[in-house]
């Protein structure tokens, strides 16, 4: 039976101050998160106290109560019962800028643009997938039903940049109407016809891509990051009375051109040069160029310039009736289909399972951006598995050399282009379901021997799913947040110290929902050496994928969590090596996780450790020992 909120709502709403005191309300992974006209009005006491909330935090500007995993549910029922116009959910820390090398910062940028588009994003690939069944059946092109379904599915990839403008000025902190103006003018209907090869604007060639920029995805982005910066320029000088349309008109009237005339040029150079090089590797071994566009391919179509191999292959196709430019290819959305089955079976977060499952359903249709943009690219190493295995695929093509004898439709509706329309050979489809299967098994398989990170992790999250106490849910449905131990049957027991350092009082560390013992009594070290040990003798309950915190139970009852650091879970990994596994036995000193401490500190986290007892109410006292403290050394005393 649905839990109601609705009383835990309207009591969080009047204990910030009521509706009039709230200027805009959002939520994250576990946190609703608040904008107060005037916080002094909210009762952080009362809030910190009361059922259903874990704790309160000050930050960003804003004032976030922490749920736990029922936030959503709490969110709805504050929109429901009140008139607080909400914003949607956010990222983990949407004010966080990223961090890392380029590769990083870009995966970040392309990962964040995409996030709230996804679930329309899925929606419209299955619809895409309904048209393809739609004409296999033999539905007329032409009939009302195949129009409108056509229309549903293909509308949104169409015109998917001014989905993008809208996301990247929110990335870029730029007016969105300005965005949509700056799309408007790329998509113009009759650019792609009235732009010649001879057009030019003051002695300077106009040129566009093939296809104009429909569906395209990296020009956007650059174009609305180019006008991001002349729109704060213009800002800083530009008079007051006349900001509301000089600002804007400035900046179209240097973004707009710029983007046509540079970020487009560019794009179609770096096709024309991709489809080249792709003809030249062709033509010294049809295997090689099926393993380099079968690992290059997905990378390709993310930043556009896989257009300059479809018209080659178009062409081929109409001048010899069969082409075998881009077979390589049309297989590994299958790669993707696999790898998000392994995600789905290994991933512990409720949202990624949400958000890849459609994106599977929409991989076998060859749609595949919710699920590279969603799911494995932001995840990373998954991706990578995907590119292999569309390397290993291709390469069978290449073996094989796959013909293609016409351009039809993508996924498991490519599968009749392969027919041979003069003899009826089915041999060049079964060769392409081969390398089908081999993409799919390939992305299945590698995902699965690889570690999935956290995308949504935020620390309490987290610590919830690790043995969080109850209070993370309403005490109406204490049930659903238990833990895995009950009280009954602890003992008395002292932990060692898993770390070489210095013992702090939890109360110091830099975040409040440590720092005020939400999440269980412990203590804090300031790590010297970057290598975690076990402090009690007992079974491995939970290791992130991200390797920054692991869950441990004692064998006399104790449950334990330990975090390597604050806001670590940002490096996805990076600087981490995970020694053990879920459900194995540690022993007191073990090693469980190296860490690159100089290196994480480097890049400006806060490397202290909270070790936290996540069912300290079921002990009478938590006493920690303060100071210099070597690995193996008694730490805290549980009675």
């Amino acid at each position: 039976m649905a839990k109601n909120y609705d009383e835990l709502a309207k009591d969080i709403v009047a204990h910030v101050g009521g509706e009039d005191n709230v200027s805009s309300l959002k939520h994250c992974v576990t946190r609703l998160r608040f904008v107060l006209k005037d916080e002094s009005k909210a009762d952080t006491d009362y809030l910190k106290k009361r059922d259903g909330v874990i704790t309160v935090a000050k930050a960003g500007g804003q004032y976030q109560v922490v749920i736990g995993n029922a936030v959503g549910d709490v969110y709805d029922a504050i929109l429901a019962n009140t008139k607080i116009k909400g914003v949607g959910e956010v990222d983990v820390d949407d004010a966080e800028p990223a961090k890392g090398n380029l590769f990083d910062r870009f995966i970040d940028l392309i990962s964040s643009v995409f996030q709230p588009m996804l679930g329309a994003l899925s929606a419209a690939g299955i619809l895409k997938g309904i048209t393809a069944i739609l004409a296999a059946s033999g539905v007329p092109t032409t009939s009302g039903l195949y129009i409108l379904f056509n229309a549903m599915g293909d509308g949104m990839f169409q015109f998917l940049p001014f989905f993008l403008a809208y996301t990247s000025a929110k990335k870029f902190k730029m007016d969105q109407f300005t965005a949509f103006a700056l799309a408007g003018a790329m998509l113009y209907p009759t650019l792609t016809t009235t732009v010649k090869s001879t057009t030019n604007l003051f002695g300077l060639p106009l040129t566009l891509p093939n296809g104009g920029y429909y569906s395209t995805v990296v020009p956007i982005i650059v174009a609305v990051w180019f006008a991001s910066l002349i729109e704060k320029w213009t800002k800083k000088w530009m008079p007051t009375d006349v900001k509301m349309f000089g600002v804007p008109l400035i900046t179209l009237l240097i973004s707009i051109p710029v983007s046509i005339m540079v970020i487009g040029p560019v794009a179609n150079t770096a096709s024309t040069w991709v489809g080249n090089a792709f003809t030249a590797i062709y033509g010294v071994s049809p295997i090689v160029y099926g393993i380099v566009l079968g690992a290059l391919w997905q990378v390709l179509v993310m930043f556009g310039l896989h257009w300059g191999l479809v018209p080659l292959a178009l062409m081929e196709i109409a001048q010899k009736g069969q082409g075998v430019m881009i077979n390589a290819s049309v297989m590994i959305c299958f790669a993707q289909t696999g790898a998000l089955a392994a995600i789905i079976l290994k991933t512990k977060e409720k949202k990624v399972k949400e958000i890849a499952t459609p994106a599977l359903l929409s991989s076998i249709f060859g749609v595949t951006e919710p699920a590279i943009y969603g799911v494995t690219l932001p995840m990373r190493k998954p991706f990578i598995m995907t590119c292999i295995a569309g390397a290993i695929q291709g390469a069978v093509c290449g073996i094989f050399d796959i013909k293609m004898y016409a351009f039809g439709g993508m996924g498991i509706f490519a599968f009749p282009s392969f027919i041979n329309p003069k003899t009826g050979s089915y041999a060049d489809l079964i060769h392409l379901i081969i390398c089908g299967v081999i993409a799919l098994v390939l992305g299945f398989v590698l995902t699965m021997f690889t570690k999935i990170p956290s995308l949504y992790g935020e620390e309490d999250a987290a610590l919830a799913t690790a043995g969080a106490p109850a209070a993370a849910a309403d005490s109406n449905d204490n049930a659903n947040a238990t833990t895995e131990s009950a009280a009954a049957g602890v003992k008395a027991e002292t932990l060692v110290s898993p770390l070489k350092g210095e013992a702090v009082d939890l109360s110091e560390v830099k975040d409040d929902v440590f720092a005020s013992g939400a999440m269980g009594q412990g203590v804090a070290i300031e790590p010297a050496e970057g290598v975690l040990h076990s402090p009690v003798a007992g079974t491995v309950m939970m290791v992130f994928p991200t390797g920054h915190a692991i869950g441990l139970k004692s064998d006399n009852g104790a449950e334990i969590l330990i975090h390597l650091g604050m806001d670590t879970v940002n490096l996805q990994g990076k600087g981490f090596e995970t020694l053990v596994e879920k459900g194995q036995s540690v022993q007191p000193g073990q090693e469980l996780i190296k860490f690159d401490l100089d290196g994480i500190q480097k890049q400006g986290y806060d490397m202290t450790a909270p070790v936290v007892i996540t069912n300290s109410k079921d002990y009478e006292s938590v006493k920690a020992d303060l100071g210099p403290v070597e690995v193996g050394q008694k730490l805290l005393e549980l009675k």
